[in-house]
């Protein structure tokens, strides 16, 4: 496989490798482009994920997503998993951002997506929730932090490629059946 042209932005990748992505992630992924200057990781912004979520708000609400306000529960978004009595939502996740049409799960992760397992848990949430046909996982190029041993230096986490690797080993396994019609992976 050939690399993508250095310049390109944000990183993506659409799996099943098998299918071509879908209409609807070029939208997405152009959301991601028009934030470069605010976002991009492969600069040295190191933002934490409710940050980024906060700056690409205004595009993905363009695109019919309903995307998490704040850290009120009535600003989260919710998306069931189970269903108890009367019909009522028994477990729910929250998720950052979601869209009804065509089904789309959005997270958006920074410093843990992978030193944190973060990549794990979404996959796992996201698989449960209703409703979920594809899901969109957001993530840094490289996080950068401070080395707890020394407290100083920098230790660089290459986020995206570990994200990349886990979904490719997934997808070419099969003892691990995704749910989804498609997975989104960005690298931003």
């Amino acid at each position: 496989m050939s690399s993508p042209p250095k310049d390109q932005y944000p990183r993506f990748v659409f799996f099943p490798l098998t299918q071509r992505p879908p209409m609807w992630a070029a939208n997405v992924i152009g959301v991601f482009s028009a934030a470069r200057g605010q976002i991009d990781t492969t600069k040295g912004l190191q933002k934490k994920s409710d940050d980024v979520l906060s700056i690409l708000r205004p595009g993905l609400k363009g695109l019919k997503f309903e995307v998490e306000e704040g850290k009120k529960a009535k600003q989260k978004i919710q998306r069931p998993a189970l269903f108890g009595e009367m019909g009522e939502p028994g477990h729910k996740y929250e998720i950052d951002a979601y869209n009804p049409d065509p089904g789309i799960v959005l997270e958006i992760e920074a410093g843990r997506a992978i030193k944190g397992n973060a990549i794990y848990r979404d996959i796992i949430q996201m698989s449960l929730m209703l409703d979920a046909k594809f899901a969109v996982i957001a993530m840094p190029q490289a996080y950068r932090h401070k080395q707890k041993k020394t407290r100083t230096g920098t230790t660089e986490v290459p986020s995206y490629t570990s994200g990349r690797k886990l979904l490719e080993a997934i997808y070419a396994s099969p003892r691990l059946k995704l749910p989804f019609e498609g997975i989104l992976l960005i690298g931003y």
